[in-house]
């Protein structure tokens, strides 16, 4: 199975697993769904709704790239007015003024294009390409951050179930262990001082049982919520079958790992490219230092009910002067230049620039924030793998004192010379130190592929 992330960490992630990895073998109920790794991580980027709105931000940063695009295309606007007139007005076809009824219109169209404007309208392009490709960077960071979630949340179910099993073992042995003092009191061989050691013993196994049941029902529910499924679903989880176990390599140099993660890790990329998108902030905003030069025309023509058509000569023609007339004879059109210089505007310019200026460092403080959160994640994560090996050779070293321990007490106890608490226990030590020896297999296996990411490979399992 494959699982392909870019994730930064798996920081502080106490990754465990159990014999099902092994084995392959899950006990499940027919009647519950079976969710694999690959299946809970696509079930959660489908439905995570932190996806869904870090993918609308990133619809929000392409239409504002679109529009600050088109900003730079000629304007084109019809202006169009149809007025009845009362008393004194100014009538538009003779430009006097009389008191009589009469309606008119006027109508045009005017086009503008900004010829200079300080660069900004080209910088404010530059600015949100990089604020697009930063959203787009954000949203493959939280789909990369879920996936360690919903990995951590998987395994620890996995964990959970172990801790349960061994409740359940650890219990039969202390109800075992009080049924013989109370046969041993019976017999005078004990007092009642053994008797409530052995009943305090059981009570903590029982409440061990119960913490390890509630901390299973959490892991299950906190799986449910990252899965975004109803919590009250029940499902069973498989564990993924790895038939062989070869040891990771950790010698590692934190340094080399570190540069290396530089060139990609999503944190990372994600501040420089805001640091960059703020940079071209102050552009944008030095933009209102500078004139605007602007290119506009118009078109326009107008009608009035009292318009009269003026024969050569000067002279009124005293036939209708019908609308389409009065347009075609009224048409006119202009073209010309406008500048506008700023000489001052309340210093909304500057402050506009300071502003920018120190948004800027922000965002340059924010990236060294990150590039130093993840040299010490890496350094964290290199001597976690040292000290993951570590564990797995001791645990190892355990199970098999623990093994060769129970061969002995089985052989004894099948002719009779050890008791069957005895052997109860020396099973159930045997099987803690196994779950605890494939913790730690598991733990330096995951912990492995956190560096394995670092240096820009792919997490297999």
């Amino acid at each position: 199975m494959k699982i392909f992330t870019s994730s930064p960490m798996f920081t502080g992630l106490s990754i465990v697993l159990s014999v099902a990895f092994t084995t392959g073998f899950v006990q499940k109920s027919t009647a519950q769904e079976v969710i694999t790794i690959q299946e809970a991580i696509d079930k959660t980027l489908n439905g995570n709704l932190q996806v869904k709105q870090s993918k609308l931000n990133e619809d929000l940063s392409e239409e504002n790239l679109g529009q600050s695009k088109y900003a730079i295309l000629p304007t084109l606007n019809s202006s169009n007015s149809y007025n009845v007139n009362f008393g004194r007005s100014l009538d538009q076809s003779t430009y006097t003024y009389n008191n009589r009824q009469f309606s008119s219109y006027n109508g045009g169209l005017t086009s503008n294009v900004t010829l200079f404007q300080g660069l900004q309208k080209l910088n404010q392009i530059k600015q949100n390409k990089l604020l697009l490709a930063a959203d787009k960077t954000n949203t493959e960071k939280i789909k990369n951050d879920l996936i360690l979630q919903v990995i951590t949340a998987y395994l620890q179910i996995l964990y959970n179930k172990d801790l349960l099993k061994a409740a359940d073992q650890q219990l039969a042995v202390s109800k075992q262990q009080l049924d013989v003092q109370q046969q041993l009191l019976d017999v005078g061989n004990k007092t009642l001082a053994d008797l409530s050691q052995a009943k305090s013993q059981l009570a903590t196994s029982e409440l061990n049982k119960t913490n390890a049941e509630n901390a299973l029902t959490i892991s299950y529910l906190t799986l449910a919520q990252l899965m975004e499924i109803p919590s009250s679903s029940k499902y069973e989880v498989q564990a993924p079958v790895l038939s062989s176990f070869n040891k990771p390599s950790t010698n590692y140099n934190p340094d080399q790992v570190y540069d290396n993660a530089l060139t990609f890790f999503p944190d990372i990329k994600l501040a420089s490219i805001k640091s960059e998108a703020a940079k071209k902030g102050i552009d944008v905003a030095k933009g209102s230092y500078y004139p605007t030069l602007t290119f506009g025309g118009s078109l326009a023509s107008n009608f009035a009910s009292t318009g009269t058509r003026i024969l050569p000569g000067g002279i009124p023609d005293p036939s209708a002067y019908h609308f389409f007339d009065q347009i075609k004879d009224n048409f006119g059109q202009s073209f010309g230049f406008s500048l506008a210089i700023p000489i001052f505007n309340g210093f909304q310019a500057r402050s506009n620039v300071r502003k920018a200026r120190i948004n800027y460092l922000q965002n340059q403080t924010q990236e060294q924030l990150a590039k130093n959160n993840l040299s010490k994640v890496i350094y964290q994560a290199v001597a976690d793998l040292k000290a993951a090996e570590g564990r797995y050779s001791s645990t190892t070293n355990t199970f098999l004192a623990q093994k060769d321990a129970f061969h002995v007490i089985e052989q004894r106890y099948a002719v009779g010379l050890v008791n069957s608490l005895d052997y109860s226990t020396s099973q159930t030590n045997m099987n803690k130190a196994e779950i605890d020896m494939i913790q730690a297999k598991y733990d330096l296996l995951f912990r492995a592929k956190v560096i394995d990411y670092y240096l820009g490979k792919q997490i297999i399992f």
